[in-house]
């Protein structure tokens, strides 16, 4: 673990701020994740500056020193400014307390200690002075410092009352724990903190869904996930918020036959899905897709960041397990249908988290209703009509199921997951194949609705929508070949069959 050495500060905008506190006379500090970051030598261009006196005034007056804009926000008694690519927040030194049913604090003017006193963590607390007599000098007043070395995870102040203060700090400590942590060097919560949350957990229910959620995201996008959603379980936080999740805890064995531990499966998937995305962002091998803004084509973009959704739909994946699991004697225990019931569980689940409901809600619920879909395939003959079919229905995100589904093989048998790992890789192939022949993802029916108005002379009727089923399911299958002639041939058989005629 590193100790104080230069380089830290070594950015313009410090030398700025401490000649323009120095001007001010005031005393300002780079305080919080910029100062644990630079120990740990994780990249941060987001800076915290604490002053002894109105964070604002020593923000604007840095502003007008370098003629860029800040902006104010004086209900939190903030602001913010650009300089150099680098963001800079400006908050005035302060003490805080609360009430017991809102975490919204009531503000004093404090001493930068007092300052540090109410910072989350330990690790959090730390600051380098911007003052000119001790410039880039260490303040840590509770041993930020050695608890970073130690790897742990610690309140200032009493786990009770921080937690009491502020629930959300349950959930921010157990995303450190696991954002932090790194092969090498790991991180734990002191048991007296993962206590105090068993103790307090259901304090979670003061806090905003949203708020939950975006500490959630960032679990979720951290490197091993399970880490973050085994400590959440542990100290019964998850079942505050995602009860669904925790449902799927569990084995039951009946006449000596037993079905796999769901929720630790669902877990491995998740972290399965994290190292397999980071690998093929690394490979350029992952694409995101927006529609055109004119015109009914593609922009396709190569993906350069982890996307939370995939990673949702991977935690969501088996959600429907509980509800669909069954014991047969002499066939033993299934979930026949459980993606089905996992898909439509999906919309309710976004619903009360208050997650979105818009396309990211229906990516979700694609691959949670699909997942099983590849894995069909791999088990079965891979025929080009299921290919086809499997493409339709997942457009442009066949890449992202088809890593789902290949983190989706978790079986402690290594000769199968060695046979289901090469046959995967048939299918993969098969996709490409049938793709480039065929061009069947976000294919569009030939036959369009109006068409077949227009052809027969008739109003909107249920004879229309057969007609074009027939047309896609012949396409689909192989029967036709994917282009308009063949596809009116067979509109125009399927139309009479139905004793239409068309107009002269």
């Amino acid at each position: 673990m590193s100790t104080i050495t230069e380089g830290y500060l070594d950015a313009p905008v410090f030398k700025l701020v401490s000649d323009v506190a120095g001007e001010l006379g005031v005393r300002a500090f780079v305080i919080g994740g910029y100062v644990r970051d630079c120990f740990l030598g994780r990249p941060n261009t987001d800076i915290d500056i604490v002053v002894e006196g109105s964070g604002i005034a020593l923000a604007e007056a840095v502003a007008a020193k370098v003629h860029t804009r800040v902006s104010v926000f004086k209900n939190f008694g903030t602001a913010m400014l650009h300089y150099k690519g680098i963001e800079v927040e400006f908050v005035g030194a302060r003490k805080e307390s609360y009430h017991r049913d809102s975490r919204k604090p009531i503000v004093e003017d404090g001493t930068l200690e007092e300052d540090q006193l109410r910072r989350d963590f330990t690790i959090n607390a730390m600051a380098f002075s911007l003052c000119k007599e001790d410039f880039g000098a260490l303040v840590d007043p509770f041993g930020g410092i050695r608890d970073l070395a130690s790897g742990i995870i610690r309140t200032p102040l009493q786990p009770e009352q921080t937690y009491s203060d502020d629930p959300l700090r349950m959930l921010r400590a157990i995303r450190f724990a696991a954002q932090l942590s790194t092969p090498e060097h790991p991180f734990t919560i002191v048991p007296e903190s993962l206590q105090a949350m068993r103790t307090m957990a259901s304090r979670l229910k003061i806090l905003s869904c949203e708020r939950i959620v975006e500490e959630v995201n960032k679990m979720l996008l951290t490197a091993r996930p399970s880490m973050a959603f085994r400590l959440m379980d542990d100290t019964g936080l998850l079942e505050q918020f995602l009860p669904q999740l925790v449902q799927l805890k569990g084995a039951e064995t009946i006449d000596g036959k037993g079905h796999k531990e769901n929720f630790s499966h669902t877990l491995q998937v998740v972290d399965n899905v994290a190292a397999g995305e980071v690998e093929a962002i690394a490979e350029g091998r992952l694409h995101d897709y927006e529609p055109e803004l004119d015109g009914d084509g593609w922009v396709e973009t190569v993906r350069t960041k982890p996307n939370v959704w995939l990673r949702w739909a991977a935690l969501l994946h088996d959600i429907g397990k509980p509800a669909s699991k069954r014991y047969t004697p002499g066939q033993g225990w299934t979930f026949h249908g459980h993606e089905v019931i996992g898909a439509r569980m999906v919309p309710k689940i976004f619903q009360g988290l208050k997650m979105p409901l818009n396309e990211k809600m229906k990516y979700v619920q694609k691959l949670v209703g699909l997942h099983l879909r590849p894995i069909a395939l791999v088990d079965d003959e891979v025929t080009d009509s299921a290919v086809r079919r499997l493409l339709f229905d997942a457009g442009n995100d066949i890449d992202d199921l088809m890593l789902l589904c290949h983190a989706d093989i978790t079986s402690k048998n290594p000769a199968k997951v060695a046979r289901l790992h090469r046959n995967f890789e048939l299918v993969k192939e098969k996709l490409v194949e049938v793709e480039a022949k065929d061009a069947i993802r976000n294919w569009k029916n030939p036959i369009t609705g109006d068409y077949v108005m227009e052809v027969f002379g008739i109003e909107p009727c249920n004879l229309i929508g057969q007609i074009k089923e027939a047309v896609k399911n012949a396409i689909l299958d192989g029967v036709i070949p994917n282009d308009f002639e063949a596809a009116d041939r067979l509109m125009r058989e399927k139309a009479a069959e139905l004793g239409l005629t068309p107009v002269e």
